[in-house]
């Protein structure tokens, strides 16, 4: 992503999201830049249809209609799984897909594995990534 369509993107999440505190428009910020680094990674030709006003991302993907969700185990919030669930009815979305975001190198994918295991989160989401952010390296888990 150049820096024009980045500072462009940036302005509108703070003039949309103008009800945000500043580190919940830092936090969309990070959302928009793993959203972009990984459709880059994965498939450019991925449309992007909506990330600011919710935590998953909507797009669509060789005419399929998914929601994207990244998710950062240093930083990690609580799931509701039951709201991506409805989420996903609500928007008509054909699939989910989870992924791990790491700055790192993971050699042991170990911590992954049992945090989808012990969230269930394979039992919700179609697809299970592991994208290592700095090395621009997506890894499929499920």
């Amino acid at each position: 992503m150049d820096l024009a369509v980045f500072q462009e993107l940036t302005e509108k999440i703070t003039l949309e999201c103008f009800f945000m505190t500043d580190s919940q428009q830092e936090e969309k910020v990070i959302q928009l830049i793993d959203l972009h680094h990984f459709v880059e990674c994965y498939n450019s030709k991925i449309k992007i249809f909506d990330y600011l006003h919710h935590s998953v991302n909507i797009v669509e993907d060789n005419g399929i209609k998914k929601g994207i969700f990244f998710y950062d185990l240093k930083h990690s919030m609580p799931l509701d799984l039951n709201a991506c669930e409805e989420f996903k009815k609500q928007h008509r979305l054909q699939e989910l897909w989870f992924v791990f975001v790491e700055e790192e190198m993971v050699r042991d994918s170990n911590r992954h594995t049992d945090f989808i295991i012990e969230n269930r989160i394979e039992v919700f989401y179609d697809k299970i990534f592991l994208f290592n952010f700095f090395q621009s390296v997506i890894s499929t888990l499920k």
